[in-house]
């Protein structure tokens, strides 16, 4: 059998889920497997803080001009707001986002992610992206945080009644 050598070894992902901030060690605790080179590197990880950047590359081109499909975008700020919640079973329930300018290929996104509230197991995090001094992109997540992986959560089924 021929092994991937792309594929990334559970010491070499752990390893990447270990962000340094000075002298102190801050664990990511989600999306731990997520490629970062499709949902962005975390440059900064604090208590309801991160910030995440996305360089584009040719994968995420959706014409001949170089402009980026929203979708990877969208998909580095979501990215961004679960690391700014850091809990193992956040998931995105809503959210509400404007696309303010176009990305295009080499451009570097840099995203600030805040929590704003906290309720309960409720989270609502405010994700901004950036190129350079460029707003590109605004949105608040919303979020909650589940005793268990979602897909492990027994959901209600009106059959059931």
């Amino acid at each position: 059998m021929v092994e991937n050598s792309n594929k990334k070894s559970d010491e070499e992902l752990l390893e990447e889920s270990h962000i340094h901030k000075d002298d102190s060690l801050v664990i990511l605790n989600t999306h731990t497997r997520i490629n970062q080179a499709l949902c962005g590197e975390i440059l900064k990880l604090e208590v309801g803080y991160v910030e995440v950047r996305l360089t584009t590359t040719d994968e995420m081109v959706a014409d001949d001009m170089g402009l980026i499909h929203g979708g990877f975008v969208f998909g580095a700020a979501d990215f961004a707001a679960m690391a700014a919640v850091n809990e193992k079973n956040v998931v995105l329930v809503a959210s509400d986002c404007q696309f303010l300018s176009p990305v295009k290929l080499y451009d570097e996104v840099n995203f600030v992610a805040r929590v704003r509230h906290k309720e309960g197991r409720k989270r609502n995090v405010h994700v901004i992206g950036k190129v350079h001094d460029i707003k590109v992109f605004e949105g608040e997540f919303k979020t909650v945080i589940t005793e268990k992986h979602v897909l492990k959560l027994k959901l209600y089924n009106e059959d059931e009644d």
